[in-house]
């Protein structure tokens, strides 16, 4: 079973509509974040503090190595992910790939009150989503197998997108390939 792969900006959604489809699929659910801050124990704000960016993601690296090797769950990833190339084709190479797509004013809304954004403790978060986002952007829609926006979409608006996309999707081999297979 393949790997469906969530990739795109913070505040777009990934680890909402990650449980979400995950249930739908009766398949494990991994937030490589998450992931990170089990195994140090230290929350992703710690790490960058004590370990700089460069340190977390060296950890991030590994985890979505780790990760995209294992088969049938759906994979959140973080925002960054996709800034190394070692990480880009990891993801390609690890499933089926799903950019979720969203706007900056959307990604301010769904952010503001989460402290737990390293990147976001600024004087003015929306210039920094903003050169997030042009930097980002292209390297996302690089790996994606599909593009979804999600702006003022309920998450389960976008499962139901989801699904019926990957339902088509053909396998990397050329045969068609159904969502749950």
């Amino acid at each position: 079973m393949t790997n469906t792969i969530l990739v795109g900006p913070m505040g777009a959604g990934k680890s909402t509509i990650g449980r979400l489809l995950a249930k739908e699929l009766h398949v494990p659910f991994k937030d490589s974040d998450k992931e990170i801050e089990q195994r140090t124990g230290a929350s992703i704000p710690l790490i960058f503090d004590v370990e700089g960016e460069q340190g977390f993601r060296d950890r991030e690296q590994a985890v979505i190595a780790e990760l995209c090797q294992l088969g049938g769950m759906v994979l959140a990833t973080g925002g960054g992910a996709v800034m190394r190339e070692q990480n880009r084709q990891a993801l390609r190479a690890g499933g089926r790939v799903v950019y979720l797509c969203t706007s900056v004013d959307q990604q301010l809304e769904r952010t503001a009150r989460d402290r737990n954004r390293p990147l976001l403790q600024t004087l003015d978060p929306r210039k920094t989503l903003t050169e997030l986002m042009s930097l980002r952007d292209p390297l996302y829609r690089s790996v994606a197998d599909i593009i979804i926006e999600t702006d003022d979409r309920p998450p389960r608006a976008v499962v139901g997108e989801i699904l019926r996309r990957l339902e088509g999707l053909p396998s990397r081999d050329g045969r068609e390939q159904s969502a749950l297979s």
